[in-house]
C-alpha cells in the first residue's frame, strides 16, 4: 500500500496556525459571552437591534426622505449614502452567509455543537459568519459620518457598541464581527466611490512656455 505524501511544510504550518487561530477565536467568544443570559446583557441585545438591517434600512430611507422633503441637500445625500452603503454591505454579507456556514457561539454553549464549512444555509443559528449587524452598522455609520464629519465620532461609537454586543450576547465570534466590520468599511468606500467618481483627465495644466 502506497503511503500518502505529506503536505509541504509551509502548508502544514499554515494549517496548524489557522487551527490555533480558530481555537483562540472560539475560546474568546465563549469567555466573553459567559453572561449572555443575564437580564442586563439581554437588554443590551435588544437595544443592539438598532443595528439590524430592518432598522438601519428604515433609518436610512427616512433620512433620505426627510432630506428630500425639507430640501436639505446635505441630509438627503447622507440618507442616500447610508442606504447605498447598507444595501451593498447587506448583499455581500448575505452572499458570504449563503456560501459558508458556522454555528453561533450560543449554539456551542447551549447545545455543545460547533460546525463550519460549506455550503451556506438559511438557518439563523448556522449563520454566524460574518456578522450582518457589524457589516451594516459600520457601513451606515461611516456613510453618516462622511456626510456629517462633526458626528462621525458618535456614529462610529454607536456602531462599535452594536458590534461589541454581538459577541457579548453570544451571537457571534470575534472573527465574525471583524469580518463584518471590514465588509462594512469596504462597502461604504465602494458605494461612495461609485456615486462620487473622481473626475479624470483634470490634471494640473502645464505651464505655458
Amino acid at each position: 500500500m502506497l503511503s500518502q505524501t505529506p503536505p509541504p511544510p509551509p502548508l502544514d504550518r499554515a494549517k496548524r496556525f489557522a487551527t490555533r487561530l480558530e481555537a483562540a477565536d472560539i475560546a474568546s467568544a465563549v469567555s466573553l459571552a459567559r453572561a449572555k443570559d443575564r437580564p442586563a446583557v439581554r437588554a443590551l441585545a435588544r437595544a443592539s437591534e438598532i443595528g439590524s438591517w430592518q432598522a438601519l434600512f428604515a433609518l436610512s430611507a427616512a433620512t433620505l426622505a426627510w432630506g428630500l422633503v425639507s430640501r436639505d441637500r446635505r441630509l438627503a445625500d447622507a440618507g442616500r449614502g447610508m442606504l447605498q452603503a447598507g444595501i451593498l454591505a447587506s448583499l455581500v454579507k448575505t452572499t458570504v452567509k449563503r456560501t459558508v456556514h458556522r454555528t453561533r457561539p450560543n449554539v456551542l454553549m447551549d447545545e455543545g455543537l460547533y460546525a463550519r464549512g460549506r455550503p451556506g444555509t438559511g438557518i439563523g443559528p448556522w449563520q454566524s459568519f460574518p456578522s450582518g449587524h457589524a457589516a451594516l452598522s459600520v457601513a451606515v455609520a461611516r456613510a453618516a459620518g462622511r456626510a456629517y464629519p462633526e458626528f462621525a465620532g458618535v456614529a462610529s461609537l454607536g456602531a462599535a457598541g452594536v458590534v461589541a454586543v454581538q459577541v457579548v450576547r453570544g451571537a457571534h465570534y470575534p472573527a465574525d464581527v471583524l469580518a463584518g466590520a471590514l465588509i462594512g468599511l469596504a462597502a461604504e468606500a465602494v458605494s461612495h466611490g461609485a456615486s462620487h467618481p473622481t473626475p479624470s483627465g483634470r490634471g494640473e495644466e502645464e505651464p505655458a512656455l
